[in-house]
């Protein structure tokens, strides 16, 4: 089916106009306040990409309430803590995954649920058969929106959805825009997120045209996909990244603007040379990419396929975006993030908190329009931890080049100190990712009676004739010896978030949990 004129919501045969998608959610703005959500509730999302999770944000933000996207790989524990820690009003869940035990832990939590019934093409992605859970006596989404008149109350200030982080150290935090935050400064923070993912309107030009590849349960394709709907362009909702049902969809739709993760590239390029070369991709303008570091080889081969289309982004939750390139500037200096976004200031700090000099590597803090709007719920310490003369730390370590553009070495978190050296996991997975017979491959600390700490590696191997040997000696022409790993295995499953990065603290469960490495 080509809707090439078409603008809304696309997904597989079932197509939601922009007009349609207005009405209904104003109608999930009734509905939500019959159950009493207002200004600063919360209304918890336990969904797949599906209608009606744009449905429910578009009417929880017309009363000024947050969303709360949770993660569906979360146990039923794990929502609960969120739903809890959130103070949920509501939530709104796929039917194939609300099963008894998370109907248990949100009837324990006193949350009014509503459900709703995964489409087909959900269900085909997922091997989910909705029918399988039994959720009767839960109002039915579709239905009970129906039972509703159009909100038609005016405007509040919108607080933005709620995102929990991963939850590497501790119990996830809730991360929070402030409800208050002055209009100017909404307006600049937009502006700075649509001219990063290439979303700018221009004169004379269609409104974007995108495929939704991630879930949108993760802040960037959240993001992403709204800012696309403002625009009046058509989204295209993907259940599942599948890649080589993206390249059919870019073309059949003739889509403009991709977001996308390197693991994507990845599979993209994986394909076969004739699946690759079947497609017309000429109407895409701009895709960008960022989540997670991508392999420079990785991003050069698809420069060299779809063109300079591909631009990438470095931000955080906490922060919005910080820097963007494009495909040029990315050529000109690879293995850099690109410079400051619009509105952006970058200072890098050394362990005693004063600014580095270019080169120099060091924690790098950032200062923009919303800095200080920005909160850990229920985390008032963790926030002030966040914030350094004016400043906010995200954590990461890297330097500033001469020019101005920004290389990330790695998470402060994941950094190895052996001996009392720094090492950067990330500049080895990088070396790892680029030798033959690598798949997938991710470093790390385990601690060390003599040195403190060691670095790990975990490969998947494409070749499976690869040996440590060969490894070793791939990894000895690239780096100093302090920066090789003292051990790796090939045995280990690499896990990751949909948005590409590795949970190294279940890697390091899994390495500890199964004894030494393999000889």
């Amino acid at each position: 089916m080509n809707l090439s004129g078409r603008t809304g919501i696309l997904s597989a045969d079932r197509h939601l106009s922009l007009d349609a998608l207005s009405a209904s959610s104003r109608r999930a703005a009734s509905g939500f306040a019959s159950l009493g959500v207002q200004q600063g509730a919360r209304v918890a999302l336990l969904l797949r990409n599906d209608f009606a999770f744009l449905q429910a944000t578009q009417g929880a933000a017309l009363l000024g309430a947050s969303t709360v996207p949770l993660n569906w790989h979360l146990t039923p524990e794990e929502v609960a803590y969120i739903l809890v820690d959130c103070g949920a009003r509501v939530l709104v869940v796929h039917a194939d995954i609300f099963p008894p035990a998370v109907q248990a832990v949100v009837a324990r939590c006193g949350v009014s649920t509503i459900v709703v019934r995964t489409p087909p093409e959900v269900r085909h992605a997922y091997a989910a058969a909705a029918e399988t859970t039994q959720t009767a006596g839960f109002p039915e989404w579709d239905s009970w929106l129906g039972t509703f008149e159009p909100w038609q109350a005016g405007a509040v200030p919108i607080a933005g959805p709620m995102f929990y982080t991963s939850g590497t150290t501790g119990v996830p935090k809730g991360v929070q825009r402030a409800g208050n935050v002055p209009p100017e400064v909404a307006q600049a923070a937009q502006r700075r997120t649509i001219a990063a993912y290439g979303l700018t309107a221009v004169e004379g030009q269609a409104p974007p045209r995108a495929v939704m590849t991630g879930p949108l349960y993760h802040s960037a394709p959240n993001a992403y996909g709204m800012n696309v709907l403002r625009s009046g362009g058509l989204l295209v909702l993907q259940p599942k990244f599948d890649a080589g049902e993206l390249l059919a969809l870019i073309e059949s739709h003739r889509i403009t603007h991709l977001h996308m993760v390197p693991t994507m590239f990845v599979r993209l390029l994986a394909l076969p040379a004739e699946v690759r070369a079947r497609h017309d991709l000429s109407s895409l303008r701009c895709v960008m990419h960022g989540a997670a570091p991508c392999p420079p080889e990785v991003k050069r081969q698809m420069i060299e396929w779809w063109g300079p289309v591909i631009g990438e982004y470095y931000a955080m939750t906490e922060t919005g975006i910080i820097t963007v390139s494009d495909s040029a500037q990315w050529l000109a200096h690879p293995g850099t993030v690109g410079r400051p976004a619009l509105g952006v200031q970058i200072r890098i700090d050394g362990d005693d908190g004063r600014p580095m000099p270019p080169g120099q590597a060091g924690e790098i803090c950032i200062r923009s329009e919303t800095t200080d709007f920005v909160s850990y719920h229920r985390a008032e310490a963790k926030t002030q931890s966040l914030r350094r003369d004016g400043f906010l730390c995200t954590g990461d370590v890297g330097y500033l080049t001469d020019d101005g553009s920004l290389v990330i070495n790695d998470r402060k978190s994941d950094m190895v100190i052996a001996g009392g050296v720094n090492i950067y996991p990330a500049e080895i997975e990088a070396v790892l990712l680029n030798l033959p017979g690598v798949k997938d491959a991710a470093a790390f600390g385990l601690p060390d009676a003599e040195m403190g700490e060691r670095v790990v590696a975990a490969v998947e191997r494409s070749d499976e004739t690869l040996t440590q040997a060969d490894v070793m000696t791939g990894l000895r022409a690239s780096l100093a010896s302090y920066k090789l790993p003292r051990e790796i295995r090939f045995d280990l499953t690499l896990p990751r978030e949909d948005s590409g990065k590795v949970k190294k603290r279940l890697l390091r469960e899994q390495w500890l949990a199964t004894g030494a490495s393999q000889s």
